[in-house]
This record gives C-alpha cells, sequence and structure tokens, in this order.
C-alpha cells in the first residue's frame, strides 16, 4: 500500500510537471521576463508551498492573473522592480496569514465561488486556442487523442496517470514519426541552470518603496484571492479542509524567495492541482514532486522537454477545464433568487474579461449589498397596556439598513400616549447606525415630552446609547446578553 501511495504520489508530480511547463514559460513572456524565471518560480514557490502550506496536493507557480498586474511595472521600471514588489508582496501576505486573515474567504458567498470557478474554466479553455494558430491537421488530430485517452483509460486502469500515458505515447509518435507540430520548445529556451541569490538591482530608499508598494498589496491580494479560492474548491473537491492562514504564510514565504533568486511571484493554480489531484496526488509528496521533476527538467533534459508535442499539454488543459467548470451550477439556475443568478453571472463574465480579483470583490459587494436590502426590514406590533401605556414590539435587526425606516416610518410619535415602551426581545441592535437610531428617536419622543423605556435592551448597547442612556429608564429585569458584534 506505502509502494502504490508513493507511486502515485511521484507519478502524479510528474504528469502536473509537464503541465506547469508552458504555462508558466508564457506567463513569463507576458510580464516581460525570460522564460526561465517562470520555471524558477515553478519549483521555488512550488516547493515551499507545498512543504508548509495549509493544504496537501496544491500546485503552486507562477500564474496568469500575477502575470498581468506584474507586467505595468515590468514595462515603466523594469523586471528587477517586480522582483522587488514580490519581495514585499510576500511579505504582506505572511502578515495576513499571521493575523488570520485567511478565515475571511469564508465570507465570500457560494454564487461567488462558482462565477470563480466558471470564469477560470473558461479562461483555461480560451487561453489553449492560440496554440492553434497556423496549425494543420496534425495539432487537432494530437489534442483530440490526448482528450480521448484522458476520457478512456481511467475507466479501465489508474496503475498509471491519463495525462503521463498521453505525453509520452503522442510524444514518441510524433518524434519518430516526424510529424511537424508545435513543441513546448517553441515557446522558448529551456536550458538553465539553478537559482542563484541576489538583491534586485534597486535603489534602496523611499522612492522605491513608492514606486513598488501599490503594486506588491495588488500581487499580494490577487495571490491569496485565487489560493484561497483554489483551496475552497479542492475543499469541496476532496471532502476535506486546508488551513487559509497557514497557507497565506507559505505563499508569502515562497514569493519573498523568489525574488531573492530571480524569479516572479505566483501562487496556486487550480488547472495543475486539479491535474495533480486527478492524477492520483493527494499528499504532499506529489505536490513538492511536481516542483522538483521542473528544476530537473531545466537542468537536466531540457532538450527532452522541449520535444513535447503541444497539442497533448493543450488535451490535458482542455480536459482540465471541462472538469473544472460548475456544471451544477448551472442546473441550479431554476432555484436560485435572481440576486444570486446575478452574482453568478457577473463574476464569471468579470472573470473572463478582466480579472479575477476584480470579479470577486464586485461578487463580495454585490452580495453584501443584496444581503442588506433583504434584512433591512423591521416591523412593529403594538399593544396597549391597562394603564394607557403603548408598547411598540419590535421584530428585526436594526442597523444602518433599516435605521432611517426605524427613525421615521415606524413609530406615531405626535399621537402615541404620554408614556411608551419600546420591547427589542425580538430586535438586535447591530451596528452604531442601529444605535444613533436609537438616540434620534428618543429626542423625538423627548422633544414631545413624552415618557420613553427601552425594554430587553443588552447592556453594551445601553452602554452606548447618548441621549437614551441619559433621559429613559429600563426595565430591571432585562437580560444580560452581547449585542451581535461580540458573536
Amino acid at each position: 500500500m506505502q509502494i502504490r501511495y508513493y507511486k502515485n504520489e511521484i507519478l502524479a508530480g510528474l504528469v502536473s510537471s509537464i503541465a506547469i511547463i508552458p504555462e508558466v514559460m508564457g506567463f513569463a513572456l507576458v510580464a516581460k521576463f525570460d522564460p526561465i524565471a517562470g520555471l524558477y518560480t515553478a519549483f521555488i514557490l512550488g516547493l515551499i508551498a507545498a512543504l508548509f502550506g495549509g493544504r496537501a496536493g496544491l500546485v503552486s507557480a507562477a500564474a496568469g492573473s500575477m502575470a498581468v498586474v506584474a507586467v505595468h511595472l515590468s514595462i515603466s521600471h523594469g523586471t528587477q522592480y517586480v522582483l522587488a514588489a514580490g519581495i514585499l508582496a510576500g511579505i504582506l501576505q505572511i502578515i495576513f496569514g499571521l493575523l488570520r486573515l485567511g478565515k475571511w474567504v469564508r465570507m465570500i458567498p457560494q454564487t461567488a465561488i462558482f462565477g470563480f470557478v466558471n470564469g477560470l474554466a473558461i479562461v483555461i479553455f480560451s487561453s489553449q486556442l492560440q496554440f492553434f494558430a497556423s496549425e494543420g491537421v496534425a495539432m487537432y488530430v494530437i489534442v483530440g487523442l490526448t482528450m480521448a485517452i484522458m476520457l478512456i483509460l481511467p475507466k479501465f486502469s489508474r496503475i498509471l496517470p491519463a495525462g503521463l500515458v498521453a505525453i509520452v505515447l503522442l510524444g514518441l509518435g510524433v518524434y519518430f514519426l516526424q510529424i511537424n507540430t508545435k513543441t513546448i520548445g517553441d515557446l522558448g529556451s529551456l536550458n538553465g541552470g539553478l537559482p542563484h541569490f541576489s538583491l534586485p538591482d534597486v535603489p534602496l530608499n523611499f522612492e522605491t518603496l513608492q514606486v513598488i508598494w501599490p503594486y506588491s498589496l495588488i500581487l499580494a491580494l490577487v495571490g491569496l484571492i485565487e489560493t484561497l479560492l483554489t483551496l475552497s474548491v479542492m475543499d469541496e473537491m476532496q471532502k476535506t479542509r486546508g488551513n487559509s492562514n497557514k497557507e497565506c504564510i507559505a505563499q508569502g514565504l515562497g514569493n519573498s524567495v523568489c525574488g531573492f533568486f530571480g524569479a516572479m511571484s505566483g501562487c496556486v493554480m487550480i488547472g495543475q492541482s486539479i491535474i495533480n489531484a486527478t492524477s492520483g496526488g493527494i499528499g504532499r509528496i506529489s505536490s513538492a514532486m511536481a516542483a522538483i521533476f521542473v528544476l530537473i527538467f531545466v537542468v537536466s533534459i531540457p532538450e527532452v522537454i522541449s520535444k513535447i508535442p503541444m497539442g497533448v499539454l493543450v488535451g490535458i488543459m482542455f480536459i482540465v477545464s471541462l472538469k473544472t467548470f460548475e456544471w451544477a451550477s448551472i442546473s441550479r439556475l431554476r432555484s436560485m433568487k435572481k440576486s444570486d443568478i446575478l452574482i453568478l453571472l457577473l463574476v464569471t463574465i468579470i472573470t473572463v474579461v478582466f480579472d479575477l480579483a476584480i470579479a470577486v470583490i464586485i461578487g463580495v459587494i454585490i452580495a453584501a449589498l443584496v444581503f442588506a436590502y433583504q434584512q433591512a426590514k423591521i416591523t412593529t406590533t403594538t399593544i396597549l397596556e391597562s394603564d394607557g401605556t403603548k408598547v411598540y414590539k419590535l421584530k428585526g435587526p436594526l442597523f444602518f439598513g433599516s435605521s432611517v425606516g426605524f427613525v421615521h416610518d415606524l413609530f406615531d410619535v405626535e399621537n402615541d400616549p404620554q408614556n411608551v415602551v419600546i420591547d427589542f426581545s425580538e430586535a438586535r441592535v447591530m451596528d452604531s447606525s442601529g444605535v444613533d437610531a436609537i438616540d434620534k428617536l428618543t429626542k423625538k419622543y423627548l422633544d414631545m415630552h413624552k415618557s420613553l423605556k427601552l425594554r430587553h435592551l443588552s447592556e453594551d448597547c445601553k452602554d452606548a446609547l447618548r441621549l437614551a442612556k441619559k433621559y429613559c429608564t429600563y426595565e430591571i429585569d432585562d437580560p444580560s446578553y452581547k449585542v451581535a458584534r461580540d458573536l
């Protein structure tokens, strides 16, 4: 059993490493780096994140979302400034992890995650189409055969990963039959030695910090958003739970080290992580071996790897795209609320057209606004007691969304009797806007020279009140409970 486990881990790492190479080389070119810089990132960040990350089996390397951010700084100031920005971005990611901010990924609604996954699947698929340019029938045949192997072979045997079988068989076939088709080597040279330590060649002064810090912050956030969303997706796929804060620290450490070895910034790659998982990689060995294999290929056999047909990798990525897309989200559209459908579609479209980080942030904002609108409903029922006191019994949350209606619509201050009671037993004061609304309502009753009593109001809410605490009285049997902000 142990032998089979290690075999699966090593072979899964091998498949993932080969799938990493063309992507990271392409991302390096986007960021105006030499292709070798992307390969170094796959090794350094990949190994550190594999060993110290918050979830086993995740594959980290140079990412397209990070390259898009870095290219602007690279064009305006040069790649050395990008390396410096990557170091600072890594430090920020470590700080995020130490402050345990990774848990806030749980605040991202499920519909936004569906949109992210679907958008990323479309991006993965569309990014492969460029390799068909100026290609003949051979490319289409190789892609088709690869996809057939990926889909059919696992139904009969899982001794070897289907992706590895496709790479070996079709790679040998193309080589010996001398088929003219695009290979990994056409993207750029894989030749390179071991990465070496060097400080980024930038002035160590405040002016440099002013230039790089905006990019560092964006790099840190984009990297963590993509990483933590991928972690959540893999949690869902494998029915386990990773440690988001630990992953933040590992990503930050890896990105900082990358900057000192001439490598660009990166994050977890969802496509390669899924390839790793579907190839049998479930532990840290598989993702660590993926990183190690990349370095072995670069140092020892770059000419062999450069002969692998791009059609094989395109076919593998097409299958990854199909498996990444959340097909169940389509069937759920009928039962979803209109607001959830809007968030899902909007995040998907923005992920495809613009950027993942922007898409997720907009999705969270819309979800928060929709939630606030839906919850901004506070109602009252009134009771007239035997002594003529009018009791307003509140129901619902009192916060910024419902505070205006609370002050202006729920109470008949002018026509109310001399003695009024507001019962908060079925209401919750959620924020300072709610507290301020109580003060404003209190002032209205005071101006009319009427007595106002607040019933079942929590102690910390009483402490926050200004006018009401001074002029209103409270029932002695008020329960002592904490308000929502302490939960």
